[in-house]
């Protein structure tokens, strides 16, 4: 089957061309948009996927089954009707259409959206908990990296009714310079960058409501802190909240051990053990370890993933698997 990416000079999208170029049943395509422009070099002879427009009549002539779009959220708002109606899936790897209401997005991204319906259709595709719906859907939202890591680690404790709400939830998220994508800007230039460490969007992050939504939780209840790491890619995420019903860190684990029994991207840690970025980088992997202190009834769970891969081009290609009924694994693995 074939596989269009538009956007494939990005880093979420040249990591998609990376990984589709080795799975097993798939043919990338490179889908050429007015916005790509300023290619890495490539060596003589060096293999190159085919190329087409990215429209409409390309889906069709180059019988793409699905096309993701590792797009700006206004360019996904325009290509995913496009895409559709010419019969392909569409994975949509920007927040265009991860909120389910126009006021809802105005709100976070301060832009009107253009797409309504297809915002009301969208699926979110967080595999691990929207599996049904992802694979009966033609518009699936790819989730944010910093919301893929904090739900896999907060939604089953909230489940569980193993978090103390009224306490409230910090969420210190840590990641690499490209989860800010490859245009170009002072804020990520090398010299800002290295030797430094910085936070931004405090309490104001487009990413929050995803976090809010697929947990089950109000505005109020999370406190999330984006920072800026200095290396090139992977997610770090501290989380701390009070769990009094819970009686040893085992117990916790037990919790992530009943909820991902099944799942092949979720691993986790023995009580007191933590993941970190080495361990998750290049990989679809979202790692989990808990702490916690008896006395206090304080718990810290660290999760760890790469932003490029698990959070957004190996998730993206874990949905276009389900969707296209391939093995979920396929080509992650």
């Amino acid at each position: 089957m074939r596989a269009g990416i538009v956007g494939f000079r990005g880093y979420s999208g040249a990591e998609l061309v990376h990984i589709l170029d080795r799975h097993p049943l798939m043919e990338p395509v490179l889908l050429e948009h007015r916005h790509d422009s300023g290619g890495r070099p490539a060596a003589r002879g060096a293999k190159r996927p085919p190329s087409a427009p990215s429209t409409s009549a390309s889906v069709r002539s180059e019988a793409l089954d699905v096309v993701f779009l590792a797009t700006p959220p206004e360019v996904s708002m325009e290509l995913a009707p496009q895409m559709l109606d010419a019969g392909a899936k569409v994975i949509d790897l920007s927040g265009a259409f991860r909120l389910r209401t126009p006021a809802l997005y105005q709100r976070w991204y301060k832009e009107s959206h253009t797409q309504p319906a297809l915002l009301a259709e969208a699926v979110y595709g967080l595999p691990e908990f929207c599996r049904d719906a992802v694979r009966a859907a033609r518009l699936i939202s790819n989730p944010g990296c910093y919301p893929t890591a904090a739900n896999l680690a907060i939604r089953p404790l909230v489940e569980k009714g193993a978090i103390d709400l009224a306490a409230g939830i910090v969420c210190d998220a840590k990641s690499g310079v490209s989860g800010a994508g490859r245009k170009a800007s002072l804020k990520t230039s090398f010299c800002e960058v290295t030797e430094n460490f910085s936070a931004y969007s405090v309490l104001d992050h487009r990413h929050v409501p995803e976090v809010l939504l697929t947990s089950g939780l109000e505005e109020a209840q999370l406190s999330f802190t984006a920072q800026l790491l200095p290396l090139d890619r992977g997610i770090l995420e501290t989380i701390y909240f009070r769990a009094p019903g819970i009686s040893s860190a085992g117990e916790l684990v037990s919790i992530y051990e009943a909820r991902y029994a099944d799942e092949p991207f979720v691993r986790l840690y023995d009580p007191g053990h933590m993941p970190d970025l080495r361990s998750v980088q290049r990989t679809n992997f979202c790692d989990i370890g808990v702490h916690f202190d008896p006395a206090t009834g304080r718990a810290v769970v660290v999760a760890a993933i790469d932003n490029l891969v698990k959070g957004a081009a190996g998730q993206a290609v874990q949905n276009m698997n389900l969707v296209l009924g391939f093995k979920e694994t396929e080509g992650l693995l």
